[in-house]
C-alpha cells in the first residue's frame, strides 16, 4: 500500500521551545519542525532564519518579543527553500542576507520550490496565502560577512563552509558565546532532507568545517541544541553518518547494476534501524536517494523539483 504523500498526513501541532542560550542568544525549537533564531545587538536584533508564511513567522516573533523589544534590523537566510524564507516579510527588517549562490537559487528555482515545499509539508505553510511572492535579499555575500552586535555584544560571522544541504549553505557564528547556528547542514536525531544536495562534499569537508568551530552551542536545522562541545561534535557525526549510509548503500546497488527501487529498499533497509523513528525519514528518503542516485549518473547540479516530479518520484520509490 502507497504511504501518504511526504508529510501530507502530518497534521499534529508541535510545541515551541525557546532556549536562551547566552545574553540575547536564542534559538527555538519545535519537536523536529524546522528551528529558528535570534542575536540580540545593542540596540537591535538580528534573526536567523525564517518560517514558511508571514502568520507562522509572528509566531515566533512573538515569543521573541518577550524578551526584546529591539527592531529586527537583519534577517539572515542560511539557504533556500520555501519553508525557511517566505515568512521573512513578517520580520519588517531592513535587510535580508543571503549567500550571493543562495539568491542564485531563488532566480533558478524558486517559484518551483515553492509549490513543491507547500505541497510536501502543508501544516507548515500556516495562511499560504498571505504569501505573496518570493523573498529576495537586499545583501549577499561571497564566503565570508561579518556583522558588529555594538557596544560589548560582539560580531557575528557568516560563512560560506562549501556545498553541503544545497549549493549555498552559510552558517552564523557568534564567537563571544561559541554559537554556531548551522541551518540544515546538521541535523539533531531529525532525518535529513537531502534531496538538493551535494552529498559527497557535505559527508567529508562541509561537515568538517562545521566541526572545526569546536562549538559549545549547534542550532541545526530541526532537532534539539546541542550543548557542548562532546554533544555538538555527536551531532555533526549522526548528520554525516546518515550521509555515508545513504553513499554506501546507493552506490554499491547503483555500481552493481542494479535500479532506483532496489537502491531505496537497500537504503532504508540500512538507515531504518537507527534512522527511521526520526521526524521527516519517511518524508525524505526517496528525494535524498533520487539526488543521490543522480549525483551517480553524473547529475553535478541537482535537478529542480515541482510539485509533479515529487509525486513522480513518490509513487516510484514510496508506492
Amino acid at each position: 500500500m502507497s504511504k501518504p504523500f511526504a508529510s501530507s498526513a502530518d497534521t499534529d501541532v508541535k510545541t515551541d521551545t525557546l532556549e536562551i542560550l547566552g545574553d540575547g542568544v536564542y534559538a527555538l525549537t519545535a519537536e523536529g519542525d524546522p528551528n529558528v533564531g535570534a542575536v540580540e545587538g545593542e540596540d537591535f536584533v538580528v534573526a536567523i532564519e525564517s518560517r514558511a508564511t508571514p502568520s507562522a513567522t509572528a509566531d515566533w516573533l512573538k515569543i521573541l518579543r518577550e524578551q526584546t523589544d529591539k527592531p529586527i534590523r537583519y534577517v539572515i537566510l542560511t539557504h533556500h527553500h520555501a519553508v525557511r524564507v517566505l515568512g521573512t516579510p513578517a520580520f519588517e527588517a531592513q535587510d535580508v542576507i543571503m549567500s550571493d549562490e543562495a539568491n542564485r537559487l531563488v532566480a533558478e528555482r524558486g517559484e518551483e520550490d515553492w509549490k513543491s515545499e507547500f505541497g510536501r509539508m502543508p501544516r507548515l505553510a500556516k495562511n499560504a496565502d498571505e504569501v505573496k511572492g518570493l523573498v529576495w535579499p537586499t545583501i549577499t555575500f561571497g564566503t565570508n560577512m561579518s556583522i558588529d552586535l555594538g557596544g560589548d555584544r560582539g560580531k557575528l560571522d557568516l560563512r560560506f563552509l562549501g556545498r553541503g544541504h544545497t549549493s549555498g549553505d552559510i552558517a552564523v557564528w557568534h564567537e563571544k558565546t561559541r554559537t554556531l547556528f548551522a541551518g540544515d547542514l546538521v541535523e539533531s536525531k531529525a532525518a535529513l532532507y537531502t534531496g538538493d544536495a551535494y552529498h559527497f562534499d557535505w559527508s567529508t569537508g562541509t561537515l568538517d568545517n562545521v566541526k572545526a568551530y569546536r562549538s559549545e552551542n549547534l542550532i541545526g536545522g530541526r532537532g534539539a541544541v546541542s550543548r557542548g562541545v562532546a554533544e555538538t561534535d555527536a551531532a555533526v557525526e549522526q548528520t554525516r553518518k546518515f550521509l555515508r549510509g545513504m553513499i554506501d548503500n546507493v552506490g554499491g546497488v547503483h555500481k552493481s547494476g542494479g535500479d532506483i527501487k532496489d537502491a531505496f529498499e537497500a537504503t532504508r533497509e540500512a538507515l531504518a534501524p537507527e534512522f527511521g523513528a526520526w521526524p521527516i525519514f519517511e518524508h525524505c528518503l526517496p528525494f535524498d536517494v533520487q539526488r543521490l542516485w543522480d549525483e551517480h549518473d553524473g547529475v553535478e547540479h541537482p535537478r529542480i523539483w515541482t510539485a509533479e516530479r515529487d509525486r513522480e518520484v513518490w509513487a516510484k520509490l514510496q508506492g
